[in-house]
């Protein structure tokens, strides 16, 4: 079974909520072991009405958040203006080029690693950034998706809210970055 990036950040937090169940159980246990299960059961209760009364005044900030699509990445051309062989055609290797002016690396770099959190959100299986050794201000974003179809996909989950972090990435390069879709071939699935 291939596990994206959706799939694992599911499987992980199903994991962390059956780990604290677990430790909570044994510290309770141990807790009722010590001085009673009557009052092990008072300091819960009293622990669920101290957090209650918390929400009074530690209130989650408005933050509002445009999660509306913002599908401006135009689909590749092709040469024969048809796509791969299927939807299923993958995995998809898709590379980014970016011309950096050596004065913005350091905050392009830092920039790059926050869109790629984007990237791995929007079920890139495997994210990296790499630099040109031979032209130093080049900067080389990979990322590969389970499909084509899956890569489809990608371009609709991009929000507007994604936005300010790519025109930010954008002021820190030279010209517009160069894209590039490939599909692996002569894999079994």
């Amino acid at each position: 079974m291939l596990l994206t990036g959706s799939g694992l950040a599911c499987f992980f937090s199903i994991l962390v909520v059956q780990g604290a169940v677990a430790a909570g159980s044994a510290a309770w246990g141990a807790v009722a072991a010590r001085f009673g299960v009557h009052s092990a059961l008072l300091c819960a209760g009293a622990g669920t009405v101290a957090t209650s009364a918390l929400a009074l005044f530690l209130r989650l900030p408005d933050a509002t958040v445009d999660l509306t699509a913002w599908n401006h990445w135009p689909l590749p051309c092709f040469d024969d203006d048809s796509p791969p062989a299927g939807a299923d055609s993958g995995p998809v290797l898709v590379t980014v080029e970016y011309d950096v002016t050596p004065e913005n690396a350091r905050q392009f770099v830092n920039a790059l690693r926050r869109y790629g959190r984007i990237r791995r959100r929007d079920d890139a299986m495997r994210w990296g950034m790499f630099r040109d050794l031979e032209k130093p201000d080049r900067y080389v974003e990979t990322f590969i998706v389970v499909s084509w179809a899956e890569h489809l996909r990608q371009h609709d989950r991009f929000t507007r809210a994604d936005r300010e972090l790519e025109e930010r990435l954008y002021r820190l390069i030279r010209g517009s970055p160069t894209v590039r879709h490939m599909v692996s071939v002569g894999t079994d699935r």
